[in-house]
């Protein structure tokens, strides 16, 4: 994939990451739906020195299902989210993939949290699933 770049919608928050995704997912914890409006997440998952931010951003904190210490950053402006990470993981960050300038550069390797799908959901049967959370990306 190489280098990528995006922001948020009002364009006060932008970012860089040097490498490609460590790993993509598709995510249908609850707490996703309610961040996507009914659908899944798309996270990219990176190593955190090789993202670089321009721009404020406001953290929410809180406990995800698997009992992980999230701190999840978004645009204080537009309030679009475009970060996530994990007390537990440190050195990862996740990028949400719809904050991206080139949305072609996404290849979800995987999707997770099925468990709480909605019975409409569709779960790409060519990809892997989770019920809940997966180990960590290396």
């Amino acid at each position: 994939m190489g280098k990528i770049h995006g922001g948020c919608l009002c364009g006060a928050v932008r970012y860089t990451a040097g490498v490609s995704p460590m790993v993509t997912r598709a995510c249908w914890c609850n707490l996703c739906q309610s961040l996507a409006s009914g659908n899944a997440t798309i996270n990219m998952a990176f190593p955190v020195e090789e993202v670089v931010v321009d721009g404020q951003l406001k953290d929410y904190q809180s406990t995800a299902d698997d009992g992980n210490k999230m701190h999840r950053r978004f645009c204080p402006e537009c309030g679009v989210h475009l970060f996530s990470e994990a007390e537990e993981r440190p050195g990862i960050i996740v990028i949400r993939a719809g904050t991206l300038d080139d949305a072609e550069q996404v290849v979800v390797d995987g999707i997770i949290w099925t468990a709480e799908a909605p019975s409409w959901a569709y779960l790409d049967p060519g990809l892997p699933h989770f019920e809940g959370q997966p180990p960590a990306p290396r």
